[in-house]
């Protein structure tokens, strides 16, 4: 006699989302837009998966959070944010209409202006980043831990 099929006892309601998509319209209100929408796909994923550490939410969160700064001040018109699980974390993607990789600047603090620490900070928290240019913009891709 075979053994009888294992079957999944999920209602659909209970699914894991294993990723999610959202377009924003390039505004500065889309970065806190853009966060929001990554607190509610780790508050999803979290029920199924908690993180390994409490500090990868916020490490994720905070790269979000920077993608979504830097394409708002530098790349003209919209972006979108594309976050799925992966075996062992999860992979972020932010599309924009930049055709411009993305370059560490120097730090200047008290010079005015701020800013140079993003694209460092993206290095450090990530497990591996990249940065795909193509004829509509580019697709920066970063991993992190879960």
């Amino acid at each position: 006699m075979a053994p009888e099929p294992c079957r999944d006892d999920k209602l659909p309601s209970e699914e894991i989302h294993d990723s999610h998509h959202a377009a924003f319209d390039g505004e500065l209100g889309d970065v806190t837009g853009a966060r929001a929408v990554a607190e509610g796909f780790l508050s999803t994923l979290a029920r199924a998966s908690p993180p390994t550490a409490a500090e990868h939410w916020d490490d994720i969160l905070l790269v979000v959070t920077e993608l979504a700064a830097n394409s708002v001040q530098y790349a003209p018109g919209h972006f979108e944010l594309t976050m799925r699980r992966t075996l062992d974390g999860v992979h972020v993607t932010l599309a924009d209409t930049s055709t411009t990789t993305p370059a560490p600047r120097p730090f200047k603090p008290g010079k005015g202006g701020g800013g140079g620490i993003g694209w460092y900070l993206i290095h450090t928290l990530c497990d591996e980043v990249g940065v795909v240019v193509h004829d509509r913009g580019k697709d920066v891709h970063a991993f992190l831990p879960w």
